[in-house]
């Protein structure tokens, strides 16, 4: 269990973050399949998409550094890294009323060299398998939007796979939360976590009605045998999958 950063976005700050999403859409060319898009906090990064079998995660930073900006640089490159894809940052500057991108091109800087990125140059046919820091993401998306289609009001969310819990929700009676593990065909489900009791202790404060989420994802591609003569196919970024999801079970008392 770790300490996550919760500050909230200003409205000055969602102007800013709207302008870059706008702005990468059009250098796009069409429709960007955004991994984060929205202004829910915690803030690793601010914006992040898929690109072929490419991740990019970006943070925006003023470039007078008057804007209050949520977040650092350690939550970028750590999401990066997890997931092996590109952590980025993206000056903006403010002329007039208006935020626009400071420079040429997308915008877009490695972190660590400051040097331009093209997301289009960085595409490959390479087959890349997706990490557990991606897995986890994904399945946390598939518990949220079953939540959102009971009609629950989402507070906060995450896809850290070291950070439980990894979903905040407005109950019946109140704030409650989800623990969401993932797991690889061919096994298809997993326990709750061993330290549950920790975490609900470390939840109570806001808290006390916890819930236990397990997804199973395979390639939607796999052979699916039986006898286990044909190895389950790797979950390659980009492609199809198949989930298993049963929905939520109270936590371990």
């Amino acid at each position: 269990m770790y300490d996550i950063d919760m500050q909230e976005a200003s409205q000055e700050f969602a102007r800013c973050w709207n302008a870059a999403g706008v702005h990468i859409q059009k250098m796009a060319q069409g429709q960007v399949p955004w991994l984060k898009a929205n202004l829910h906090p915690p803030f690793l990064e601010h914006l992040s998409f898929r690109m072929g079998n490419q991740l990019f995660f970006v943070r925006l930073e003023d470039v007078e550094g008057r804007l209050d900006v949520p977040g650092n640089r350690r939550g970028v490159l750590a999401i990066a890294e997890g997931c092996k894809g590109h952590a980025c940052i993206m000056p903006m500057r403010r002329k007039g009323a208006e935020w626009i991108a400071d420079g040429q091109g997308w915008g877009l800087h490695d972190v660590r060299t400051g040097q331009g990125i093209d997301p289009v140059a960085t595409v490959s046919d390479k087959l890349i398998e997706i990490t557990d820091w991606e897995l986890q993401d994904f399945a946390v998306q598939v518990v949220k939007d079953h939540l959102v289609k009971q009609g629950r009001t989402m507070m906060s969310w995450h896809g850290n796979p070291s950070v439980d819990p990894s979903i905040w929700f407005v109950g019946d009676h109140g704030p409650e939360w989800v623990v969401v593990r993932a797991t690889r065909y061919p096994k298809t489900s997993v326990e709750p976590p061993a330290n549950w009791r920790a975490i609900a202790e470390s939840c109570s404060g806001l808290g006390k009605s916890g819930h236990f989420a397990s997804v199973g994802v395979s390639n939607a591609d796999d052979a699916f045998d039986p006898a286990g003569a044909v190895p389950a196919t790797p979950l390659w970024r980009g492609h199809g999958m198949f989930v298993r999801f049963m929905g939520l079970v109270p936590g371990p008392s």
